[in-house]
């Protein structure tokens, strides 16, 4: 983890001085912007993480990630955001923000959410090529939906690894906390978060973007949490002769 490039954009001087101290003192290298315009352009230049706060000069928050989107469509990002701003934290969830760390925050959570995202590596190999229902096809490997008509929509690197992990235990119900400890790589279970619950709606939404389809691509098991629906078919990556399932 060390050494890797992380963009803090955060217009209050104390939080981003803090949250700068703590990163460097862990051994990676914070980047400082106090406006949204500024952000947006040194997360354009590639880093491998950007903390996000909301309400920014110039360009707010939510106005900095939907840019970003359009040209970094997996590039991590962790929203700071203060407490009793749902909406603003559903919102960005849903633009595609990666997770959120509600403000007042400590360092370790901080640190938790920021190795969970950083540990995630898109060049992993994995058994698992892809998933698909209904003509429409899920490229895990290149984090696309393909549907049928030709139509693309790009998924976010957690988006993918969630999928991958309900892919991967496909015959199991995965509870919230498993998907915490396994995808987000957070195991503490006193930290209060939705972002799996969000996530989870985000992927739905992607999956069937019309709402047309009877697919049930996510399947959630009231009480227990989530696995893939009955009618996706897991595809293995060939190996020796090739295989799937």
């Amino acid at each position: 983890m060390a050494g890797r490039n992380i963009v803090v954009i955060e217009d209050e001087d104390a939080i981003r001085r803090g949250v700068v101290d703590v990163l460097s003192v862990s051994g990676y290298d914070p980047i400082e912007a106090a406006d949204g315009l500024t952000g947006l352009q040194l997360a354009r230049k590639g880093p491998d993480l950007v903390l996000l706060d909301l309400a920014l000069p110039k360009l707010d928050g939510l106005g900095v990630l939907r840019e970003l989107r359009k040209t970094h469509p997996t590039l991590p990002v962790i929203i700071l955001t203060a407490r009793g701003s749902e909406d603003d934290r559903v919102a960005g969830l849903k633009l595609g923000a990666d997770d959120y760390v509600v403000k007042p925050f400590s360092a370790r959570e901080l640190l938790a959410r920021v190795q969970a995202v950083l540990r995630r590596s898109p060049d992993r190999p994995h058994p698992i090529q892809s998933i698909s229902a209904d003509g429409h096809t899920v490229d895990l490997a290149r984090s696309e939906v393909c549907f049928s008509d030709g139509g693309i929509v790009v998924l976010s690197e957690m988006e993918t690894d969630i999928l991958l992990y309900l892919a991967t235990n496909a015959d199991h119900v995965i509870s919230r906390d498993e998907l915490l400890a396994r995808v987000w790589g957070i195991d503490d279970q006193h930290l209060e978060t939705r972002a799996v619950d969000m996530h989870i709606t985000r992927l739905r939404n992607k999956l069937n973007p019309s709402g047309a389809s009877n697919v049930e691509w996510i399947r959630t098991v009231r009480g227990k949490g989530y696995m893939l629906g009955s009618d996706v078919r897991v595809v293995q990556r060939d190996v020796a002769e090739g295989s799937s399932s």
